[in-house]
């Protein structure tokens, strides 16, 4: 394992505890309150309606009141109904305390002298602007990354931090950036964790890092991918050229192995037939035309030797 893993646990930052968490608001079917604050309303119309008909002056006057109460409570009423889509809440609040969370969809009616705050729970997602900073090596580079998020918890999403969606954008883009000072971009070591080599170690790195970071949001972090990684332009064609140079010493290193390998077969089934007695000198002259022919990379131009041997 890599000598980078320790300090990428280690750093995980430590948010405070919550202070509050989520839970079910007391809440009745809106359906039935909606009824009963229309025959309210109606009933306090017509009490006013039927004070006319009344010659009592008393009676015309309590009639009229009566009325009037009767349709400010029944309005009064009706403001506590809530319509609820799917993928949303609504936070509830009462003179300042918290009072629940409702998540059941449609007509729902709560205390109409508390106050609803409406969180979408639908899955977001975030992407990052392309981002410069240093890998471990120094190296500038850039780098974006993409987040899919929701809110699992609406009461620390709503009291724990001032605004939800800004605190995971900024966590998000201090994780990314923690996560690219940490690793190179290229390891010069073969056990060595990088960034364009390692991308599913280095990402589940990043999801753990987030998760750290906006649990105390009450945000659940789904995925985290880097969308964009590269070398910054100004060191991208001196990078380019070194990879380069590393593709073509595998890639030489790969044909001498398989050179040595068909000079031995091919000393091997000379000797092994008995077809010519080659002495030690000729061997090393035929080894070395033979890794000529096979390592080099143009089309060699044979020698057709009608003499001896020898010459």
């Amino acid at each position: 394992m890599s000598t980078h893993d320790a300090p990428a646990v280690a750093d995980v930052p430590a948010m405070p505890a919550p202070r509050v968490r989520e839970f079910q608001a007391h809440s009745i079917g809106g359906g039935l309150a909606l009824l009963l604050g229309l025959i309210g309303l109606l009933g306090g119309i017509a009490m006013v309606v039927a004070a006319t008909t009344v010659s009592a002056t008393g009676a015309k006057a309590a009639l009229i009141v009566l009325g009037v109460l009767v349709a400010i409570s029944a309005f009064v009423a009706m403001c506590g109904l809530n319509m609820v889509a799917p993928g949303e809440a609504r936070v509830v609040q009462l003179f300042g305390r918290y009072r629940g969370t409702i998540r059941q969809d449609g007509l729902r009616w709560v205390n109409p002298l508390t106050s609803r705050t409406k969180i979408s729970t639908r899955v977001r997602n975030h992407e990052t602007a392309v981002l410069k900073v240093n890998d471990a090596y120094g190296n500038p580079i850039e780098l974006a990354a993409v987040v899919v998020w929701k809110v699992e918890d609406t009461a620390q999403a709503t009291f724990e931090v001032d605004d939800y969606i800004e605190f995971v954008s900024t966590q998000t883009e201090a994780a990314v950036r923690h996560i690219a000072i940490e690793y190179p971009y290229d390891a010069h070591e073969e056990d060595g964790l990088s960034l364009r080599e390692n991308a599913e170690e280095i990402t589940e790195k990043l999801a753990v890092e987030l998760h750290a970071r906006v649990e105390a949001a009450g945000v659940q972090i789904i995925e985290s991918r880097f969308t964009h990684l590269a070398y910054a332009p100004e060191i991208a064609s001196a990078m380019l050229q070194r990879q380069q140079a590393g593709a073509v010493v595998a890639a030489r290193r790969q044909i001498v192995d398989g050179a040595v390998g068909m000079v031995e077969m091919a000393l091997a089934r000379l000797t092994e037939r008995d077809i010519v007695e080659l002495d030690s000198e000729r061997k090393a002259a035929m080894v070395s035309n033979l890794m000529v022919v096979l390592c080099g990379d143009r089309a060699t131009q044979p020698v057709v030797n009608t003499g001896s041997l020898y010459q």
